[in-house]
Protein backbone atom coordinates (compact mmCIF):
# COMPACT_ATOMS: atom_id res chain seq x y z
CA UNK A 1 0.00 0.00 0.00
CA UNK A 2 0.88 3.26 -0.82
CA UNK A 3 2.24 6.27 2.31
CA UNK A 4 -0.05 8.86 2.23
CA UNK A 5 0.81 11.58 0.39
CA UNK A 6 0.43 14.49 3.52
CA UNK A 7 0.05 12.93 7.24
CA UNK A 8 -0.10 15.42 9.88
CA UNK A 9 -0.83 14.24 13.70
CA UNK A 10 -1.35 16.56 16.48
CA UNK A 11 0.84 19.76 14.53
CA UNK A 12 1.19 22.91 16.33
CA UNK A 13 2.84 26.02 14.32
CA UNK A 14 3.79 29.61 15.92
CA UNK A 15 4.07 32.48 13.42
CA UNK A 16 5.37 35.30 15.40
CA UNK A 17 3.72 35.68 18.97
CA UNK A 18 0.36 33.36 16.87
CA UNK A 19 -0.41 30.11 17.11
CA UNK A 20 -1.44 29.16 13.36
CA UNK A 21 -2.21 25.68 13.62
CA UNK A 22 -3.22 24.34 16.48
CA UNK A 23 -3.54 20.48 17.37
CA UNK A 24 -3.95 19.54 13.66
CA UNK A 25 -4.57 16.29 12.23
CA UNK A 26 -5.44 15.21 8.89
CA UNK A 27 -4.21 12.49 6.35
CA UNK A 28 -4.24 13.12 2.29
CA UNK A 29 -3.94 9.70 0.54
CA UNK A 30 -1.67 9.85 -2.67
CA UNK A 31 -3.90 10.53 -5.60
CA UNK A 32 -6.35 12.35 -3.99
CA UNK A 33 -8.11 15.62 -5.16
CA UNK A 34 -8.38 17.81 -2.09
CA UNK A 35 -9.48 20.91 -1.41
CA UNK A 36 -8.78 23.03 1.88
CA UNK A 37 -11.01 25.88 2.73
CA UNK A 38 -11.30 28.79 4.90
CA UNK A 39 -10.99 32.24 5.61
CA UNK A 40 -7.83 34.44 5.99
CA UNK A 41 -6.04 33.93 8.74
CA UNK A 42 -7.41 30.56 9.10
CA UNK A 43 -3.84 28.68 8.71
CA UNK A 44 -4.30 27.59 5.21
CA UNK A 45 -0.67 29.29 4.02
CA UNK A 46 1.07 27.79 7.19
CA UNK A 47 -0.06 24.56 6.20
CA UNK A 48 1.37 25.45 2.65
CA UNK A 49 4.61 26.21 3.99
CA UNK A 50 5.03 23.44 6.56
CA UNK A 51 4.67 20.72 3.55
CA UNK A 52 7.57 23.23 1.60
CA UNK A 53 9.46 23.79 4.58
CA UNK A 54 9.34 26.83 5.07
CA UNK A 55 8.40 26.78 8.73
CA UNK A 56 8.36 24.03 11.30
CA UNK A 57 6.26 23.16 14.12
CA UNK A 58 6.24 22.96 17.71
CA UNK A 59 7.98 20.14 18.95
CA UNK A 60 5.60 17.93 20.92
CA UNK A 61 5.29 14.69 22.45
CA UNK A 62 2.73 12.77 20.11
CA UNK A 63 3.62 15.34 17.72
CA UNK A 64 4.73 14.47 13.90
CA UNK A 65 4.07 15.09 10.35
CA UNK A 66 5.14 12.84 7.17
CA UNK A 67 5.45 13.55 3.81
CA UNK A 68 5.34 10.43 1.31
CA UNK A 69 5.77 8.37 4.18
CA UNK A 70 9.31 10.23 5.61
CA UNK A 71 9.78 12.16 8.52
CA UNK A 72 12.81 13.76 7.37
CA UNK A 73 13.32 14.98 3.61
CA UNK A 74 16.02 17.33 1.23
CA UNK A 75 14.19 20.60 0.74
CA UNK A 76 15.25 20.15 -3.40
CA UNK A 77 14.45 16.79 -3.20
CA UNK A 78 10.98 17.28 -2.01
CA UNK A 79 9.96 19.93 -3.89
CA UNK A 80 10.86 17.86 -7.14
CA UNK A 81 7.99 15.16 -5.91
CA UNK A 82 5.59 17.79 -5.26
CA UNK A 83 4.56 20.95 -7.51
CA UNK A 84 4.24 24.11 -5.78
CA UNK A 85 2.01 26.54 -6.97
CA UNK A 86 1.65 29.70 -5.03
CA UNK A 87 0.57 33.89 -6.01
CA UNK A 88 3.33 34.50 -4.32
CA UNK A 89 6.15 33.04 -6.70
CA UNK A 90 4.48 35.83 -9.48
CA UNK A 91 6.50 38.61 -7.15
CA UNK A 92 10.07 36.92 -8.25
CA UNK A 93 9.14 36.77 -11.94
CA UNK A 94 11.00 39.60 -13.96
CA UNK A 95 11.37 40.58 -17.55
CA UNK A 96 14.62 38.95 -17.56
CA UNK A 97 12.56 35.66 -17.00
CA UNK A 98 11.13 34.29 -20.14
CA UNK A 99 8.60 31.46 -20.14
CA UNK A 100 10.89 28.67 -20.72
CA UNK A 101 13.50 29.52 -18.49
CA UNK A 102 10.97 30.20 -15.62
CA UNK A 103 9.63 26.21 -16.52
CA UNK A 104 13.43 25.37 -16.76
CA UNK A 105 14.41 26.96 -12.85
CA UNK A 106 11.85 24.33 -11.43
CA UNK A 107 14.74 21.96 -11.63
CA UNK A 108 16.94 24.01 -9.29
CA UNK A 109 14.38 25.69 -7.08
CA UNK A 110 15.16 28.80 -8.35
CA UNK A 111 13.42 31.57 -10.37
CA UNK A 112 15.31 31.94 -13.44
CA UNK A 113 18.41 29.96 -15.01
CA UNK A 114 21.33 30.86 -13.80
CA UNK A 115 25.41 31.07 -15.28
CA UNK A 116 26.06 27.90 -12.72
CA UNK A 117 23.38 26.04 -13.61
CA UNK A 118 23.42 23.17 -16.02
CA UNK A 119 20.83 22.80 -18.35
CA UNK A 120 20.60 19.01 -19.78
CA UNK A 121 18.85 18.34 -23.32
CA UNK A 122 16.46 16.30 -21.60
CA UNK A 123 15.63 19.26 -18.79
CA UNK A 124 14.84 21.51 -21.97
CA UNK A 125 12.77 18.32 -23.24
CA UNK A 126 10.99 18.31 -20.65
CA UNK A 127 10.30 22.12 -20.06
CA UNK A 128 9.01 22.03 -23.36
CA UNK A 129 6.91 19.09 -23.37
CA UNK A 130 5.47 20.85 -19.71
CA UNK A 131 4.76 24.05 -22.15
CA UNK A 132 2.68 22.14 -24.42
CA UNK A 133 0.80 20.28 -21.85
CA UNK A 134 -0.22 23.34 -20.49
CA UNK A 135 -1.18 24.63 -24.18
CA UNK A 136 0.85 27.14 -23.88
CA UNK A 137 4.10 26.25 -26.09
CA UNK A 138 3.78 29.87 -27.85
CA UNK A 139 4.73 32.17 -24.22
CA UNK A 140 8.17 29.86 -24.02
CA UNK A 141 10.37 32.44 -25.43
CA UNK A 142 8.26 35.56 -23.90
CA UNK A 143 8.87 37.24 -20.93
CA UNK A 144 7.06 36.86 -17.35
CA UNK A 145 6.56 40.41 -17.60
CA UNK A 146 4.97 40.72 -20.90
CA UNK A 147 2.26 37.65 -20.08
CA UNK A 148 -0.97 38.11 -18.58
CA UNK A 149 -1.65 37.24 -14.89
CA UNK A 150 -3.09 34.06 -16.91
CA UNK A 151 -0.31 33.09 -18.77
CA UNK A 152 2.05 33.62 -16.30
CA UNK A 153 -0.17 31.00 -13.77
CA UNK A 154 -0.10 28.44 -16.82
CA UNK A 155 3.68 28.65 -16.85
CA UNK A 156 3.92 28.31 -13.38
CA UNK A 157 1.80 25.62 -13.34
CA UNK A 158 4.11 24.03 -15.87
CA UNK A 159 7.18 24.90 -13.64
CA UNK A 160 6.01 22.79 -11.07
CA UNK A 161 5.22 19.95 -13.50
CA UNK A 162 8.69 19.78 -15.28
CA UNK A 163 9.65 16.47 -12.44
CA UNK A 164 6.42 14.44 -12.86
CA UNK A 165 5.53 15.47 -9.38
CA UNK A 166 3.49 13.16 -6.86
CA UNK A 167 0.66 15.95 -6.37
CA UNK A 168 0.40 19.62 -7.20
CA UNK A 169 0.13 21.88 -3.99
CA UNK A 170 -2.24 25.37 -5.07
CA UNK A 171 -2.16 27.98 -3.30
CA UNK A 172 -4.91 30.46 -4.17
CA UNK A 173 -5.11 29.48 -7.71
CA UNK A 174 -6.61 32.32 -9.08
CA UNK A 175 -5.62 35.06 -6.97
CA UNK A 176 -5.72 38.12 -9.45
CA UNK A 177 -7.15 36.58 -12.23
CA UNK A 178 -9.96 37.64 -14.89
CA UNK A 179 -12.73 35.79 -15.80
CA UNK A 180 -11.25 34.35 -18.36
CA UNK A 181 -7.93 33.32 -16.92
CA UNK A 182 -9.77 31.92 -14.12
CA UNK A 183 -11.76 29.65 -16.84
CA UNK A 184 -8.75 28.80 -18.55
CA UNK A 185 -6.75 28.06 -15.23
CA UNK A 186 -9.64 25.42 -14.38
CA UNK A 187 -9.72 23.71 -17.33
CA UNK A 188 -5.66 23.00 -16.90
CA UNK A 189 -6.05 21.93 -13.73
CA UNK A 190 -9.19 19.64 -14.75
CA UNK A 191 -6.96 18.18 -17.49
CA UNK A 192 -4.35 17.31 -14.90
CA UNK A 193 -6.57 16.15 -12.57
CA UNK A 194 -8.35 13.82 -15.36
CA UNK A 195 -4.29 12.29 -16.06
CA UNK A 196 -4.60 10.78 -12.23
CA UNK A 197 -1.55 13.72 -10.54
CA UNK A 198 -3.02 14.72 -6.74
CA UNK A 199 -4.21 17.83 -6.19
CA UNK A 200 -4.06 19.76 -2.93
CA UNK A 201 -5.62 23.43 -3.41
CA UNK A 202 -5.76 25.77 -0.58
CA UNK A 203 -8.61 28.30 -1.40
CA UNK A 204 -10.96 30.83 0.14
CA UNK A 205 -13.07 30.89 -3.47
CA UNK A 206 -15.32 28.20 -3.81
CA UNK A 207 -15.34 29.28 -7.55
CA UNK A 208 -11.38 27.65 -8.00
CA UNK A 209 -13.11 24.23 -6.95
CA UNK A 210 -13.11 22.19 -10.03
CA UNK A 211 -15.64 19.01 -10.48
CA UNK A 212 -12.61 16.53 -9.54
CA UNK A 213 -12.59 17.54 -6.12
CA UNK A 214 -13.91 14.80 -4.21
CA UNK A 215 -12.88 15.89 -0.70
CA UNK A 216 -13.47 19.42 1.24
CA UNK A 217 -11.13 20.02 4.28
CA UNK A 218 -12.94 23.19 5.98
CA UNK A 219 -10.37 25.14 8.44
CA UNK A 220 -11.33 28.11 10.95
CA UNK A 221 -8.56 29.41 13.52
CA UNK A 222 -5.86 27.39 12.38
CA UNK A 223 -8.37 24.02 12.85
CA UNK A 224 -10.32 21.02 10.87
CA UNK A 225 -13.60 21.90 11.45
CA UNK A 226 -14.82 19.76 9.11
CA UNK A 227 -13.85 17.22 6.48
CA UNK A 228 -15.19 14.98 4.29
CA UNK A 229 -16.80 14.44 0.92
CA UNK A 230 -17.63 17.76 -0.89
CA UNK A 231 -21.39 17.46 -1.51
CA UNK A 232 -21.58 16.77 2.21
CA UNK A 233 -19.35 19.64 3.33
CA UNK A 234 -20.36 22.14 1.32
CA UNK A 235 -23.58 23.70 2.54
CA UNK A 236 -24.79 26.94 2.93
CA UNK A 237 -24.91 26.16 6.91
CA UNK A 238 -21.46 25.44 7.27
CA UNK A 239 -20.05 27.68 5.48
CA UNK A 240 -21.91 30.79 7.02
CA UNK A 241 -20.60 29.55 9.92
CA UNK A 242 -16.86 29.25 8.84
CA UNK A 243 -16.81 32.74 7.04
CA UNK A 244 -18.76 34.46 9.85
CA UNK A 245 -21.57 35.87 8.07
CA UNK A 246 -24.95 34.40 6.41
CA UNK A 247 -23.94 33.34 2.87
CA UNK A 248 -25.70 31.59 0.13
CA UNK A 249 -24.30 28.43 -2.29
CA UNK A 250 -25.22 27.37 -5.54
CA UNK A 251 -24.36 24.69 -7.60
CA UNK A 252 -24.35 23.73 -11.27
CA UNK A 253 -22.13 20.90 -13.52
CA UNK A 254 -19.85 20.17 -10.20
CA UNK A 255 -19.01 24.28 -9.70
CA UNK A 256 -20.11 25.65 -6.85
CA UNK A 257 -20.49 29.53 -6.18
CA UNK A 258 -20.85 31.94 -2.79
CA UNK A 259 -22.70 35.18 -2.10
Amino acid sequence: MSAPLIEFEHVSVMRGATLALEDLSLKIGPGEHVAIIGPNGCGKSTFIKVITRECYPLARNGSWLNILGEDHWNVFELRSLLGIVSSDLMAYCTRDVSGLDLVLSGFFSSIGVWPHHQVTPEMRARAERALCQLEVPHLANRYTDEMSSGEARRVLLARALVHEPRALILDEPSTALDLFAQHELRQALRRLAQSGIGIVMVTHHLSDLIPEIERVILMQRGRVVADGPKREILTAERLSELFGLPVNLAERDGYYNLW
